[in-house]
């Protein structure tokens, strides 16, 4: 039984299995749903694994710059990295005018293999995605088993909560696309108010459990699922936070080193 199926059948049963082969026979693709975080550090060796994620021998993968307000230095950036992998690399701007955008998000999203968010501003970022429909094009495109992903607002966008330095002063919460059930928490050993932050909101109610990553180290999430851990330098982990008996726990994802 394929996974997507299964799924289907533990959630509705024999009934939501035939309209799942049904929704096949037309022609709709349940294809499993694919997501590749970061905690910071978006670099070649993930954009090489997302490239392999997408099981294309050239993929087109496209980033998304709306959290760095389409900066030219992640756009140089995005290419260099892509440089030396077999991939067929493209930019979409969200700061755009009709008059230069000859395509409807749906098909510049909807044709390429994998999505890269950039790092940035994420209450920005997710308000910009909002006004612009991005966030169901979006969806769509996970439905569709096109490979999501990126690091630091790249990687919190994906969960339904968590921590945050877009407002002034101070780290804060913000609300995400909720794709991945939980929260997150990115840069956890880069940035020194991440850690207890996290753990605070967690520990007092006021935040679901979720997955934290230091820089360089991330996550591939096939629907909720982690599939595996990876991260691109020693020492860098993955953790899950929760409550045990009422007090917060961490738990230690080793990854395996990618290159």
């Amino acid at each position: 039984m394929k996974r997507r199926e299964f799924l289907i059948t533990s959630v509705l049963g024999a009934a939501g299995l035939a309209a799942g082969r049904a929704a096949s026979a037309f022609g709709l693709d349940l294809a499993t749903r694919k997501i590749l975080i970061a905690g910071g550090g978006f670099g070649t060796a993930f954009i090489r694994y997302m490239a392999e994620l997408t099981g294309k021998p050239r993929p087109k993968l496209c980033y998304l710059p709306t959290a760095s307000a389409d900066g030219p230095a992640g756009i140089i950036a995005w290419f260099r990295n892509c440089a030396p992998l077999n991939v067929e690399p493209s930019v979409q701007e969200s700061f755009i005018a009709s008059t230069r955008q000859a395509r409807s998000w749906e098909e510049v999203f909807l044709s390429v293999d994998g999505i890269v968010c950039s790092g940035g501003n994420t209450l920005n970022q997710q308000a910009i995605w909002k006004a612009q429909g991005i966030d169901a094009v979006l969806r769509q495109a996970w439905d569709r088993g096109i490979v999501l992903g990126g690091a630091s607002a790249g990687s919190l966008c994906w969960f339904e909560e968590g921590t945050t330095d877009s407002r002034p002063t101070a780290l804060t919460t913000v609300q995400g696309l909720g794709f991945i059930k939980g929260s997150h928490s990115p840069h956890y050993d880069a940035e020194p108010g991440r850690r207890p932050l996290y753990q605070k909101l967690i520990g007092s109610g006021q935040m679901k459990p979720g997955y934290a990553c230091d820089n360089d180290a991330g996550i591939f999430f096939e629907d909720n699922t982690v599939t595996r851990v990876v991260a691109t330098r020693a020492g860098a982990k993955v953790y899950h936070v929760s409550v045990v008996g009422g007090q917060v726990v961490e738990r230690v994802m080793e990854p395996d080193m990618i290159r």
